[in-house]
């Protein structure tokens, strides 16, 4: 397997709406090339179009640095219900290192997907693996934690990584 290099916003790519993923071999490759990825780079999650590919996939494993991994593959995921009661609290992202923002997220959401090998799944997740699926997703979408800000806040964060990067 392979770490691969994550893209840095503001890259187009990641305002990117993905196109949907196969569970075929290459999918299956990038999926343990973007765990490699994840853990390399200490993260917790990771999207297809942080690595440049534009495809609706994405890895997690919210509990690896408590314990032993857990890794999941999730292809052409879907939220199918998100519960009223919902989560503040900070989140980083690989692709906007060094950055950290108060995002508001539902506390609970039923997702449906594809696995690497072509079943399909449902799952009830809460708490921070809801929180990490619905950023990933939100990068399968073409969106960033900036775009879940306020426009001051967005502002003085997009200020702050812009003056780091240099």
């Amino acid at each position: 397997m392979a770490v691969l290099p994550v893209l840095r916003w503001p890259d187009r790519r990641l305002a990117t709406v993905c196109a949907p993923a196969l569970p075929d071999d290459a999918t299956r490759a990038l999926a343990a090339d973007m765990l490699d990825t994840m853990y390399a780079a200490y993260g917790r999650g990771l999207a297809a179009p942080q690595v440049g590919v534009l495809t609706r996939v994405f890895v997690m494993d919210t509990t690896w640095k408590e314990g032993s991994r857990a890794p999941r593959v999730f292809l052409n995921p879907e939220i199918l219900h998100r519960s009223d009661r919902s989560l503040t609290g900070p989140e980083g992202c690989l692709s906007i290192p060094g950055i950290s923002a108060d995002v508001t997220r539902a506390a609970e959401i039923t997702l449906r997907w594809t696995d690497p090998d072509g079943q399909a799944r449902q799952e009830t997740l809460s708490g921070f693996a809801a929180i990490c699926a619905q950023h990933e997703i939100d990068h399968l979408d073409g969106l960033v934690t900036f775009d879940r800000l306020s426009p001051a806040t967005r502002a003085a964060l997009e200020a702050a990584y812009s003056a780091g990067a240099k």
